[in-house]
C-alpha cells in the first residue's frame, strides 16, 4: 500500500513559527511532527510515501531526503501554490497508483495504527466504495463535528438521530476514482468529495478512540510537546 502525507499548507495560524520552518518540520516530542507519521508508516510495513509541499518545500526535501532514514522511499509532489487537499491528492495520483491509498494530514498527531489501512483498502475494493474516513470525538475548538457515523458508513445528511456527529481526523483511505473529476493542478477541497461519496453511500468510516491532536496553533503544539516529553 502507498501513502501520502499532506504537507503543502502555509500554517498561517502557526505564525511566526512557520515563517521560517514548514509546519510538518516543527519539533514536537523531540522530533519533527512529520517524523511521527513516517515512523508509524514504516512500522506498519508501508514503504512508498508521497509528500506534497508548497511553502518552504525545499526544506522538507532537505530534512527528509529520500526516506531511507526511516526505511521508506519518499517521493515529492511540489505545488507552486497550495492546491487544497483534494487538489493536492489529484496532482499526486500518478505516483499513488491504481489501488486504494492512505492519506494523512501532516499537521495532526494521532496514534491510529496504519496497519488498519490494508484491510480497509481490501474492503473498499470489495464493495466498490470510494472512501473510508477515520473519525474522532469532537475537540473543544470544533464542537459541531463534520460527519455522522452509522453502521460503519460515513454520513452527512439523513443520519439517524442517535448517530454521533464526529470530527474528521485528516486520515483516510481513498480509491483514485474519488478524484477523477479534478484536473491536475487545479485547487479543490476534499470535503465536497466526501459528502458526495457519503450521499451516494460509497463511503465508510470508523471511530478512533485513541489520542488525536490537530496541531493547528502554537498553543496546541506546546501542549502536545509537553505531553510527549512527559511520556518519554
Amino acid at each position: 500500500m502507498r501513502a501520502m502525507i499532506l504537507a503543502a499548507g502555509r500554517g498561517e495560524r502557526m505564525r511566526p513559527l512557520t515563517d521560517t520552518c514548514p509546519k510538518p518540520l516543527l519539533p514536537v516530542g523531540g522530533k519533527p511532527l512529520v517524523a511521527w507519521h513516517l515512523e508509524r508508516l514504516a512500522a506498519a510495513g508501508v514503504r512508498d510515501v508521497v509528500i506534497n509541499h508548497a511553502w518552504l518545500g525545499h526544506e522538507i526535501e532537505r530534512v527528509l531526503g529520500d526516506g531511507s532514514s526511516w526505511g521508506l522511499s519518499i517521493r515529492y509532489s511540489p505545488e507552486g501554490s497550495a492546491l487544497e487537499t483534494a487538489g493536492g491528492i489529484a496532482n499526486a495520483l500518478p505516483m499513488l497508483g491504481d489501488a486504494p491509498f492512505l492519506v494523512v494530514n501532516g499537521d495532526v498527531w494521532c496514534d491510529w495504527d496504519p496497519r488498519r489501512a490494508g484491510p480497509i483498502a481490501a474492503q473498499l475494493e470489495g464493495c466498490g466504495w470510494d472512501a473510508w474516513c477515520v473519525l474522532v470525538d469532537n475537540p473543544e475548538h470544533h464542537p459541531a463535528g463534520d460527519f455522522a457515523l452509522a453502521d460503519g458508513r460515513l454520513l452527512d445528511t439523513g443520519a439517524p438521530p442517535e448517530a454521533p456527529r464526529l470530527t474528521f481526523s485528516g486520515i483516510g483511505i481513498y480509491r483514485p476514482a474519488l478524484f477523477a473529476g479534478i484536473t491536475r493542478g487545479t485547487p479543490a477541497k476534499l470535503a465536497p468529495l466526501l459528502r458526495g461519496a457519503a450521499a451516494a453511500r460509497r463511503a465508510g468510516a470508523e471511530r478512533h478512540l485513541g489520542r488525536w491532536v490537530d496541531v493547528g496553533t502554537p498553543q496546541r503544539l506546546a501542549q502536545l510537546d509537553a505531553t510527549l516529553d512527559a511520556s518519554r
